[in-house]
């Protein structure tokens, strides 16, 4: 009698194990998980916690970087984005999509052909539509939000104004805070209200990029995140 409970409790440990390691490969089929990989100099930390060159970064992932820091996150095939220091960026990414919400700071995105970006502040999103390889700059560090085209073409999205920026233009969109540049000391957050807001007014650009690219992936801007190394 012991013998037969041991063996159908065996049964259905082993049973628990295959249906969890199946819904874990559907679960990581299914949300085009990517990596990517981090390079620093300064104080750098993901998720809040402080990290070092070489480490390994998931979609998901919270970057910030400290007064005379700044970080490179090189994702392969999607490209590659580059943060100055005073940097706030929450970054989203799968198979030919890169979703970010720049929320301060300065960042340069640079990609190939096919792959779409959508990186929104708190004046507006920047718009990429893959057709060509582009290469663009946005500053946040004024209070503004100001886009700068290196190659291809972006799009400047501020309410119903649409710019297109093509390569050696630059737009901009909202206003000055003051008309002076933002100090290293500033620490203009977007608030809850004002990210649902604008969230809202993009969330159909966004939805349609991540349909076009993904055919159904999700990009979750809450997800867990694994973090590249922390320092000792």
């Amino acid at each position: 009698m012991i013998k037969k409970t041991w063996s159908r409790k065996f049964v259905a440990i082993l049973v628990a194990a295959a249906i969890l390691s199946v819904y874990s490969m559907l679960t990581l089929a299914t949300t085009g998980v990517r990596s990517g990989e981090l390079s620093v100099i300064g104080d750098v930390s993901v998720n809040s916690q402080k990290v070092t060159s070489g480490g390994t970064i998931f979609s998901g992932s919270a970057i910030v970087t400290a007064k005379a820091s700044s970080a490179t996150v090189s994702l392969g095939k999607l490209g590659r984005i580059e943060l100055s220091a005073n940097t706030s960026l929450r970054l989203n990414f799968v198979d030919n999509a890169i979703v970010g919400l720049l929320d301060s700071g300065l960042a340069r995105v640079s990609t190939p052909a096919g792959v779409s970006v959508n990186l929104t502040t708190k004046d507006g999103s920047v718009v990429v539509d893959g057709q060509q390889a582009t290469a663009f700059t946005v500053n946040t560090q004024n209070g503004n939000t100001v886009v700068g085209t290196e190659t291809g073409v972006a799009e400047l999205r501020s309410g119903t104004t649409v710019t297109q920026i093509a390569a050696g233009e630059s737009g901009v969109a909202g206003t000055p805070q003051g008309g002076t540049a933002k100090t290293d000391d500033d620490d203009k957050k977007l608030s809850g209200g004002a990210l649902f807001a604008l969230l809202a007014a993009t969330g159909g650009a966004v939805a349609a990029i991540i349909y076009a690219t993904t055919h159904g992936n999700d990009l979750n801007f809450g997800g867990t995140v694994n973090v590249v190394s922390p320092t000792k």
